[in-house]
C-alpha cells in the first residue's frame, strides 16, 4: 500500500505543476512581453536538462537540430501558451486543457488506429467533470482576437 500510495503522489506532480501554468503566467510574468514571459518560464527547465544530460549534441547537424527542436517545440508551444494564458480566464483555459486526454485519444485511433476503450473515455470524462467543477462559476473576460492588451486584472 506504501509504495501505491508513493507512486500515486509522484504521479500527481505532472499535474499540479501543469496546473499552476495559467495562474503563474498571468500573476508571475510580464504581461506586455510573452517572448520574455515564454523564455522565463523555459530556461530553468532547459538549464536543469543541460545539467543533467550525459550527452551533448555533436557538430552542427546536431545542434541545429536540438536548436530547431528547441524554437519551434518549446519556444512555439511556451509562446502561444503564454498568449493564451493572458488572454483566457484560467477557469476557460483549464477547461480546455482538461479535454487534452481525450482529444489525444481520438488522435491515437485516427493516426495509429489504437481503438479507445470505454475505461479511457469514463476517464476522460471524470477529469473534465472534474476540472469543471473547480472552475465552476469562475468567469473572466474572453478577447477572442486579442485586440486589447492584456491587463493583470481580467
Amino acid at each position: 500500500m506504501e509504495a501505491n500510495l508513493r507512486s500515486v503522489l509522484i504521479t500527481a506532480i505532472a499535474p499540479v505543476a501543469w496546473g499552476a501554468t495559467y495562474y503563474v503566467t498571468q500573476l508571475l510574468l510580464p504581461v506586455d512581453a510573452p517572448l520574455w514571459g515564454s523564455a522565463l518560464r523555459a530556461l530553468p527547465a532547459g538549464i536543469v536538462l543541460l545539467l543533467i544530460a550525459r550527452t551533448r549534441p555533436h557538430g552542427i547537424r546536431d545542434w541545429s537540430r536540438t536548436a530547431l527542436l528547441g524554437l519551434f517545440g518549446v519556444g512555439g508551444f511556451f509562446l502561444l501558451l503564454y498568449i493564451a494564458a493572458q488572454l483566457l480566464p484560467t477557469s476557460i483555459a483549464s477547461s480546455i486543457m482538461a479535454a487534452s486526454p481525450l482529444v489525444l485519444a481520438l488522435f491515437a485511433w485516427a493516426l495509429a488506429g489504437q481503438k479507445p476503450t470505454a475505461r479511457m473515455f469514463a476517464g476522460a470524462a471524470i477529469g473534465i467533470l472534474g476540472v469543471l467543477l473547480l472552475v465552476a462559476g469562475a468567469f473572466g473576460a474572453i478577447d477572442m482576437w486579442g485586440w486589447r492588451r492584456p491587463s493583470r486584472d481580467s
